[in-house]
C-alpha cells in the first residue's frame, strides 16, 4: 500500500530574466516544484494551498493536474506570488514578491481539517518561503497538529536569507520546524546560513549527528544533504550513502532540489517498507531525476520511466 504525501508551501511565477532585459515567466516554487516531482515519479500527491484564479495561478492548477497532482486547496482571489530570477553561469538568485498572495490565503484549521479528513495519515511536506517569520507560526502550528494526528512530516530548508527582515529570526524558526521533523532534506548552502562550520561532502556524517542533536529521539530519522556539483549523502536511520553528480550538460539548476527531494520521498511513499536497506538505490535514482531537470530551463521534472532510461 502506497502512502500519500500533502504538499503546503508556495507557487509562484519565476520570471527569469533574458539577456535582452525581458522577463519570461516560468512556474515554479519549492513545494510546487516537489509536488510535480513526486507525481511524476508515481507517488500519490495533493497540494494543499489555495491558487490564484488570475491568469497565472489558474496555469499552475492546470500544470499539477496535468502532472498528476490532485487540487486540495480551492482557489483564492490574491494575486500569483513573483519572484525575478537572475541566472549567472547556470546558478539562480531570487527577488520575491510574497504580500498578499494566494498561496498564503490559509488558515491553520482549514488545513487541519483537510488533513483531518485523511483515514490514513500520509506524509505532509513543507519548506521554504513558509518558513519564513512570522509565516512560521502557521506552520508550526499545523506540523504540531500533524505529528498528533500521525503524519510522517517532511521539511526541505531551502533557506531564501534575501527574503527575511531579520536572518536570526528566520535561523531561529528554521530550528524550530526542523524539531518537528522526521525527513529533512537540506543544501550546503542552507547549513552555512544557518551557521554550520566546515560544511563539505566529506563531512556529511558529522553534519547530521549535529542536526540530530538538537532535537528528541526519534526525529530526524531520514536526512538528505545536497552539495551542489559535489553530490548528495543521505542516511536512512544509521544507514548511509553518497555519491558524485551525474555528468550532464546545464541548462540551469532551477529545481534540481526539489526533483531531488520529490523523487526521494516518492520512493518512500510507493515502497514503505524496507527504505533504509535501499539507501543506495533511493539516492541513484534521486540524483538521476535532479540531473535530468537541470538539462532542462526551468523546473522540468522527469518521469520514471525517463529517469530509469537515463
Amino acid at each position: 500500500m502506497t502512502t500519500p504525501i500533502f504538499v503546503l508551501g508556495e507557487a509562484l511565477m519565476d520570471c527569469i530574466a533574458q539577456a535582452d532585459g525581458r522577463l519570461l515567466p516560468l512556474m515554479g516554487g519549492s513545494p510546487f516544484n516537489m509536488a510535480r516531482a513526486a507525481a511524476l515519479r508515481g507517488a500519490s500527491v495533493a497540494y494543499l494551498n489555495p491558487l490564484s484564479n488570475d491568469l497565472f495561478g489558474q496555469g499552475m492548477a492546470q500544470l499539477l493536474l496535468r502532472d498528476g497532482v490532485a487540487l486540495r486547496g480551492g482557489q483564492s482571489r490574491l494575486p500569483t506570488s513573483l519572484a525575478v530570477v537572475q541566472v549567472t553561469d547556470g546558478q539562480p538568485s531570487y527577488g520575491f514578491y510574497r504580500e498578499g498572495i494566494a498561496d498564503r490565503d490559509y488558515t491553520v484549521e482549514g488545513i487541519t481539517a483537510v488533513l483531518q479528513q485523511q483515514k490514513t495519515p500520509g506524509i505532509l511536506h513543507t519548506g521554504s518561503l513558509l518558513l519564513i517569520p512570522p509565516e512560521h507560526h502557521k506552520v508550526l502550528s499545523i506540523l504540531k497538529a500533524a505529528r498528533e494526528m500521525g503524519w510522517t512530516i517532511s521539511v526541505d530548508i531551502n533557506l531564501r536569507p534575501k527574503v527575511a527582515h531579520d536572518l536570526a529570526q528566520y535561523v531561529q524558526a528554521l530550528r524550530e520546524v526542523i524539531a518537528l521533523t522526521d525527513w529533512l532534506k537540506a543544501s550546503d548552502e542552507d547549513l552555512e546560513t544557518m551557521g554550520f562550520a566546515d560544511v563539505a561532502i566529506g563531512k556529511s556524517a558529522r553534519l547530521v549527528s549535529e542536526l540530530r542533536a538538537g532535537v528528541a529521539p526519534g526525529a530526524l530519522s531520514r536526512v538528505a544533504l545536497t552539495f551542489g556539483g559535489d553530490g548528495a549523502y543521505l542516511d536512512i536511520e544509521g544507514q548511509t550513502h553518497s555519491l558524485p553528480v551525474p555528468r550532464i550538460t546545464v541548462a540551469d539548476t532551477v529545481g534540481a532540489g526539489d526533483t531531488f527531494w520529490g523523487n526521494t520521498l516518492a520512493d518512500w511513499a510507493l515502497q514503505p517498507a524496507d527504505a533504509a536497506a535501499r539507501v543506495g538505490d533511493t539516492l541513484a535514482l534521486s540524483m538521476k531525476a535532479a540531473a535530468i531537470n537541470c538539462t532542462r530551463q526551468g523546473c522540468q521534472p522527469p518521469t520514471l520511466a525517463q529517469v530509469l532510461a537515463f
